[in-house]
C-alpha cells in the first residue's frame, strides 16, 4: 500500500480522494480549525498543527511514495493582489521544497510530488511564478507535467485548477502515461503558453501527462440543494427584491427565462463590483442557470459567499448556500463532519481540493506511476 505526506492538508480532502488504497504517514496544516476537522474525520490524529517553516525532515517518517501539497493560492489568484511566490502565503511553496531537499539529502525523497493551485498561477507575474515552479521540480531532480482540470467534469461547480505532478528521475515512466504534445482538454492554451516561459533546461524535464476524460457528469447543481438547509435561513421578500434590483437587464432576463420554463430552476449568485456606463464602481448581482454553481471562494466578506436563488414560476426565493451544500460541491460525503460555524465550514470547503478530481488523478496517473495500475483500476 503506497504512503504519502499531505501538506496544507485542510480538512483532508486529498486524503479522501486517495482513499483507503493509500496510507497517510504525516499531515500538516497551520489552521487549528481545519486541523480539528481533519482529525475529527480521519480519526487518527495524524495531522501536525505547525507552520511549515518549522517542520523538519526528521518529523517525516520513512520514505513516502507521494508528497501532496495544495499550497495557499491567495497571492497567485486573479482575484488577489497577485504578489506571487514572493508573498508570505503562496511563498510557502519554498519551505515545502526545502523539506523535499532535506529528504533527498537523506536518500528519502518521495517518488512522486503533486501540487494543486489556482490557474492564476499560469499568469502570475507574467508567467514567472509558473516558470519558477517548473524549474524547482527540475532542480530537485523531478520530471514533471502540468494539467488544468475543471471540477465541472465531476461535480456541478465551475472550478478550474492547476495540478502539477513530478516523478523522481530514477522512476521509470510508462509510455502510456505521456503524449508527445499537449491535449486539448487538460492542456489548454494558457498552459501551453506558460510553458514557453520555462527555461530550456527545465523544459527538458517536462512531460505532457495523459489523462482520460471522466464519464459524463449527470449531477446538476439543483440536485445538491437542500430543501430544509441547516445554518442558513431564507431571505425575506424585501431582501430578495433588493438582490434582484442589483441585477443588470441581462441577468434579470435570465430570471425571466427561468420563470418561463415552468420548472423549478436553481441558480447561483455572486455579488461583484463592476464599472457602470458613467465609470462609477457599483455592486452587481450576477446569476447563472447553467446547472453549475459558481466557484466556491473563501468567505472573506459577504460578496465572497454564494447565494442560491430558486425560481418556481412567479415565486422567487433566495438564501446563502448552506455549508453542507458547499461540501457536496467538493465531493465530500454527507457524513463528513463540518465545523459548526458557517464561515469556518465555508472556509474549509472553499480552500479545499475536490475529492473526485484527486481520485481521478490517483487512479490514472499517481498509482500507475507507482506501478499499481491493475490493482488501482480494479478497486476504483
Amino acid at each position: 500500500m503506497p504512503t504519502f505526506y499531505e501538506f496544507f492538508a485542510g480538512g483532508g480532502m486529498a486524503r479522501l480522494g486517495l482513499r483507503a488504497d493509500w496510507t497517510c504517514v504525516f499531515a500538516n496544516d497551520i489552521d487549528a480549525q481545519k486541523a480539528a476537522s481533519y482529525n475529527a474525520n480521519h480519526g487518527d490524529n495524524s495531522l501536525t498543527l505547525k507552520d511549515i517553516h518549522d517542520v523538519t525532515p526528521a518529523e517525516l517518517p520513512g520514505v513516502a511514495d507521494l508528497m501532496w501539497g495544495s499550497f495557499p493560492c491567495q497571492d497567485l489568484s486573479r482575484a488577489g493582489a497577485r504578489a506571487g511566490l514572493d508573498a508570505a502565503r503562496s511563498g510557502t511553496f519554498f519551505p515545502f521544497w526545502d523539506l523535499i531537499g532535506g529528504l533527498a539529502r537523506e536518500g528519502r525523497a518521495p517518488r512522486v510530488v503533486a501540487l494543486e493551485n489556482v490557474c492564476g498561477t499560469l499568469t502570475s507575474r507574467g508567467g514567472r511564478d509558473f516558470a519558477a515552479i517548473c524549474e524547482t521540480f527540475s532542480k530537485f531532480g523531478y520530471r514533471y507535467g502540468a494539467l488544468t482540470i475543471n471540477v465541472n467534469l465531476f461535480l456541478p461547480q465551475s472550478r478550474p485548477r492547476l495540478f502539477m505532478v513530478g516523478v523522481r528521475q530514477d522512476v521509470a515512466i510508462s509510455q502510456e502515461l505521456v503524449t508527445p504534445g499537449p491535449s486539448n482538454q487538460f492542456h489548454p492554451e494558457d498552459l501551453r503558453r506558460a510553458m514557453t516561459m520555462v527555461s530550456p533546461a527545465a523544459q527538458a524535464d517536462a512531460v505532457w501527462w495523459v489523462l482520460p476524460a471522466p464519464p459524463m457528469r449527470r449531477t446538476r447543481f439543483a440536485d445538491l440543494i437542500e430543501s430544509e438547509p441547516k445554518g442558513v435561513i431564507w431571505h425575506s421578500t424585501i431582501q430578495t427584491q433588493r438582490l434582484l434590483a442589483l441585477m443588470t437587464p441581462l441577468h434579470r432576463a435570465k430570471i425571466a427565462a427561468a420563470q418561463r420554463t415552468g420548472r423549478r430552476e436553481v441558480g447561483g449568485i455572486y455579488r461583484r463590483t463592476r464599472v457602470d456606463a458613467n465609470g462609477d464602481k457599483v455592486q452587481r448581482a450576477e446569476v447563472r442557470f447553467d446547472d453549475l454553481a459558481g466557484c466556491l471562494r473563501t468567505p472573506a466578506g459577504g460578496s465572497s459567499r454564494q447565494t442560491v436563488m430558486i425560481v418556481e414560476g412567479s415565486r422567487i426565493r433566495s438564501r446563502l448556500i448552506s455549508a453542507r451544500e458547499t461540501a457536496r460541491l467538493m465531493g465530500l460525503p454527507d457524513d463528513y463532519i463540518l465545523p459548526v460555524r458557517y464561515n469556518e465550514a465555508y472556509q474549509l470547503t472553499g480552500d479545499g481540493v475536490a475529492v473526485p478530481v484527486v481520485r481521478h488523478l490517483a487512479r490514472y496517473l499517481l498509482e500507475p506511476l507507482l506501478g499499481r495500475t491493475g490493482a488501482a483500476r480494479s478497486a476504483a
